[in-house]
C-alpha cells in the first residue's frame, strides 16, 4: 500500500466528514445482541461506543467484505486478498488489485486484528474503521471513492434496508467503513495447541518436540518472543529485522519523517504464521525455514536492524522443534469458522 502522509490525512478528514452526520439513536432488539466469543486467556478487546458489536452490523460487514461492489470495475473484494483457509492473508508475495495491478505489501492476516494497534506496516492508520478506507482509495487495490461505493449501494435495495436495520441511515461511508470493521473485530483466533496448552491447561496439546520448540522460542539464545510476544505473538512495536542492507520499501520514515525510522516495520503476529506465507513486508520468504535461515544469520547489516538480532546455530532437532512449535499456532477451528465466511 502505498500510504504517504497526505493520504493519511486525507483520511482522517474524510473520517471527519462521515462522523459530522452522528448516528442516530436506534433502540435495537435485544435478539439483535452480538455476544463475542472472546478466547481463555485474551482481554476483551476495546469495541468503539458508535460501533458496538450487533448481529445486524456484523452481518452486513459480512457481505460487504465478501463483495466486490467496493471496487471501482466490481472484481475485487477484501477477501481477494485475505482468504480464510489462509487466516485471511494470501498466497502471493503481494496481491492484486483491480486490472491486475501488483500491491506493494504483503497481505497480513487478519486474525486477531481486533486487538491490532497502530494498523499497516508503518503504524499509520490507528482505527480500522479508518484502515477500511486504504484498499477502496488505493489505485493498485480497489481504485475507488467511499462516496461513490455509498451511491453504489444506495441503488440496491436489499443492503439499504440491512444499513437501516444496522444503523439506523442508508448504506453511507458510516454504515460501510464500521459494519466492515464490526465483522473483522469477530475474527478472533486463540484455541491452537499451544492455546490450549497455555491457557485452556491441557497437558497433552502439545507433543514433546512441540513443548521444546516453545522453550527455544521464549530463550534469550534465540530473542524470538522478545518481539512476537502475548497473547497476540507480537509486541506491536516497529523495528529492522536486517532483510536488507537497502530497502527499496522505505518503511515508517514516509509516515514519520524520521531517519530511526528508515526501513522499519511493524513487528507481525505469528498467530497461524505456517498459513501465511510468503513471509516479510514484502513477501520475499516463501517458507518458515527461510525465515529460520535468515534469522540465523543475524541479518544484514542495516543502521536501524534491532540490536536483539544475533547469530544463532541450530542443531537439526532444535530446527524440528522450532518449526513443530510455530506449527502449534494454527488455529484450525479459526479458519473453518463458518461465521467468518459468506
Amino acid at each position: 500500500m502505498r500510504l504517504v502522509p497526505f493520504v493519511i490525512g486525507f483520511l482522517f478528514l474524510l473520517l471527519a466528514a462521515c462522523r459530522k452526520e452522528e448516528q442516530p439513536s436506534v433502540l435495537l432488539p435485544e435478539s439483535d445482541e452480538y455476544v463475542l466469543r472472546i478466547p481463555a486467556g485474551f482481554p476483551a478487546p476495546d469495541i468503539p461506543a458508535d460501533n458496538t458489536l450487533t448481529k445486524s452490523r456484523v452481518a452486513l460487514g459480512r457481505q460487504l467484505f465478501y463483495d466486490p461492489v467496493l471496487s471501482a470495475d466490481n472484481t475485487r473484494s477484501c477477501a481477494s486478498c485475505h482468504a480464510a483457509y489462509l487466516a485471511f492473508s494470501d498466497s502471493t508475495a503481494v496481491s492484486f488489485g483491480i486490472e491486475n495491478r501488483p500491491g506493494t505489501r504483503n497481505a497480513p492476516t487478519l486474525a486477531n486484528v481486533a486487538y491490532q494497534k497502530k494498523l499497516l506496516r508503518e503504524g499509520g492508520v490507528p482505527t480500522l474503521e479508518m484502515q477500511i478506507l486504504v484498499p477502496i482509495q488505493e489505485h493498485n487495490e480497489f481504485d475507488f471513492n467511499i462516496l461513490l461505493v455509498a451511491e453504489r449501494l444506495s441503488r440496491m435495495p436489499d443492503y439499504v434496508a440491512q444499513a437501516e436495520k444496522a444503523y439506523g441511515r442508508a448504506p453511507d461511508a458510516f454504515v460501510i467503513t464500521r459494519s466492515i470493521a464490526a465483522f473483522e473485530r469477530t475474527m478472533l483466533s486463540g484455541d491452537a495447541p499451544y492455546d490450549q496448552f497455555v491457557f485452556q491447561g491441557k497437558s497433552n496439546a502439545l507433543s514433546s518436540s512441540e513443548k521444546r520448540g516453545l522453550d527455544l522460542f521464549q530463550s534469550e539464545r534465540l530473542n524470538c518472543s522478545k518481539c512476537h510476544e502475548g497473547f497476540l505473538f507480537t509486541n506491536q512495536e516497529f523495528t529492522n529485522n536486517g532483510l536488507y542492507e537497502v530497502y527499496p520499501d522505505t518503511g515508517r520514515i514516509r509516515l514519520t519523517g524520521q531517519e530511526s525510522d528508515r526501513a522499519v516495520f511493524k513487528v507481525p503476529s505469528l498467530r497461524n504464521i505456517a498459513l501465511t506465507a510468503p513471509y516479510m513486508h514484502d513477501g520475499s520468504l516463501l517458507t518458515l525455514e527461510a525465515v529460520i535461515d535468515h534469522y540465523q544469520t543475524g541479518g544484514k547489516p542495516h543502521p536501524n536492524k534491532s540490536p536483539l538480532l544475533k547469530p544463532f546455530v541450530l542443531a537439526p532437532q532444535e530446527r524440528a522443534d522450532l518449526l513443530a512449535f510455530l506449527g502449534s499456532l494454527t488455529d484450525q477451528k479459526f479458519i473453518t469458522n463458518p461465521e467468518f465466511r459468506l
